[in-house]
């Protein structure tokens, strides 16, 4: 079989993740021939474990003001909800200046208002691509729960509800566990306060989705190669990616490769800041519980979710990049928390993950064409929104690709705002 499998594509796809995915539907709804690559394969690193949410309310950055007081902890604490391997923390040392710079009160409030905009767009997004592959019988319209242990714990939460009511984002807040156990029976009375968001949404299983999607994109006509990407460079009015099986000249290419998309960035000249966000999680095949909606355990940073007919334990951040062994103690913390939090949970016969989410010190990802290559645009470092914002971000390449709507404002994700 020649390589690639697609001769002269209009856009090649450096990564097939949920990001990537979508990018192709878009791009083919706009009557492009999509090549994609993928070193790994469809969907098979951080977009098929994640925990399934569409975290459209969460529009604050990981960077709020005050947080660098906390720095410290994060060293002491290797097993916290955000840590920072000792041995990693000099090389991350300028990351995390820029990262103090962006909980500064001007950065934030941009931050925001960014990240608002954008998930608007992706909410919108989303109901289109739900209704173009047929994809309802994927989505969970279950809500959220985050929950609280103390009266103080939920009055630190004052900033976010407040933005929220100023984008219109319903919610209830639930006071006392007899309320609590109304949305979520089972619950320990630890928790005294909790805010329900009800239009909140889940996918049966994120990789599932992401296969259907593909799938989609595939039966329309896209091509996909499994190959390693090794460089980018730019060659006239196009680009041409370098592979382990030889190279592929493209009038455009779009880099949605995740953690990795750096890398190739710095191919054309762009130093972009992105780190790894470390996330890590237990899925069991069945649930020992009853899990009635999502829920977040703010105070501790992690969350369980539905996944098929099973539950998924996981969450924190760990910044500690790519070459770092994982510590599947920290899945173990999650893991033992959430037994303590929902008596009968089983803790046994789980298997453990741990995904590279790709993050800015912002937490607001690149979406946007090369400084000195206008035919490939960026578009990474959503963090752990990535399948949130994965139907928005789509529809904003295609466009610029197509040099067509919509309408957005994509300054605040240019790729050299730091």
């Amino acid at each position: 079989m020649s390589f690639p499998s697609m001769p002269n594509p209009d856009v090649v796809i450096i990564g097939a993740g949920i990001i990537g995915i979508n990018c192709a539907l878009a791009l083919q709804a706009r009557g492009k021939r999509v090549l994609m690559l993928d070193r790994s394969g469809i969907a098979v690193e951080t977009s098929s474990g994640n925990a399934g949410a569409f975290a459209f309310p969460e529009v604050e950055p990981l960077a709020t003001p005050g947080i660098m007081l906390k720095a410290p902890k994060w060293l002491l604490d290797p097993l916290g909800p955000l840590s920072i391997p000792p041995a990693y923390a000099p090389k991350i040392a300028p990351w995390m200046l820029r990262f103090w710079r962006a909980s500064w009160r001007d950065r934030y409030d941009a931050s925001v208002t960014a990240q608002a905009a954008l998930m608007t767009h992706s909410r919108r997004a989303l109901d289109r691509v739900v209704a173009d592959v047929g994809g309802e019988a994927f989505i969970r319209r279950e809500g959220q729960l985050q929950l609280f242990e103390s009266a103080r714990a939920f009055a630190a939460t004052e900033r976010a509800r407040t933005r929220r009511e100023e984008l219109g984002i319903p919610f209830d807040v639930l006071d006392g566990p007899e309320a609590i156990s109304e949305i979520q029976p089972g619950l320990s009375p630890r928790f005294t306060h909790a805010i329900f968001t009800p239009t909140w949404m889940n996918v049966t299983d994120p990789a599932l989705w992401a296969r259907h999607l593909a799938a989609k994109v595939l039966e329309r006509g896209a091509a996909f190669e499994q190959v390693t990407v090794t460089g980018l460079r730019r060659d006239g009015a196009g680009a041409t990616v370098l592979t382990e099986r030889g190279a592929i000249r493209a009038p455009n290419v779009v880099v949605a490769a995740g953690a990795w998309s750096h890398k190739l960035a710095r191919d054309l000249g762009d130093r972009i800041p992105l780190e790894t966000e470390r996330g890590y999680n237990t899925t069991f095949p069945t649930a020992s519980v009853d899990i009635k909606t999502h829920l977040t355990f703010s105070e501790h940073g992690f969350v369980v979710s539905r996944i098929g007919d099973g539950l998924r334990v996981g969450g924190a951040v760990e910044l500690g990049g790519l070459d770092c062994p994982p510590n599947y103690a920290r899945a173990q913390t999650l893991l033992n928390k959430a037994a303590a939090f929902l008596p009968g949970l089983e803790k046994t016969g789980g298997t453990q993950w741990m995904g590279y989410r790709p993050s800015l010190p912002d937490s607001l990802p690149v979406i946007g064409r090369a400084r000195h290559a206008p035919d490939v645009i960026y578009t990474f470092g959503h963090g752990h929104l990535g399948l949130t914002q994965s139907s928005g971000t789509g529809d904003l390449v295609a466009a610029l690709i197509d040099q067509s709507g919509p309408q957005f404002d994509l300054n605040p994700f240019r790729a050299n705002r730091f």
